[in-house]
């Protein structure tokens, strides 16, 4: 695997963040609702929050994010798209990116 750059690691949180921002743009309208599919939604949301903190934090004690800093970065950028992405695909986004 490439050792990551700084210019790399740039890009790849930046999208990580824009990433972010589309999932929150479309979970806000479902959560405003108010309704009981709502509160199903919001439990969702914390409990993949919760989810994928304890995989990360489970990655990085068993020494799967790398042993440099910018490794173990990548890593966890990655680990956070990957959950970014299902949420774009179940809230109804079709963007698909590395």
């Amino acid at each position: 695997m490439r050792e990551p750059t700084s210019l790399s690691l740039t890009f790849d949180c930046w999208n990580l963040g824009l990433e972010a921002c589309s999932v929150i743009g479309m979970r806000l309208p479902r959560l405003m609702t108010g309704n009981a599919a709502a509160m199903a939604e919001a439990q969702l949301m914390v409990s993949e929050k919760l989810d994928a903190v304890a995989r990360l934090q489970w990655k990085m004690m068993t020494g799967q994010l790398g042993t440099s800093g910018p490794a173990m970065l990548d890593a966890s950028v990655a680990h956070y798209r990957k959950a970014v992405r299902r949420n774009q695909r179940r809230l109804g986004g079709t963007q698909k990116s590395r």
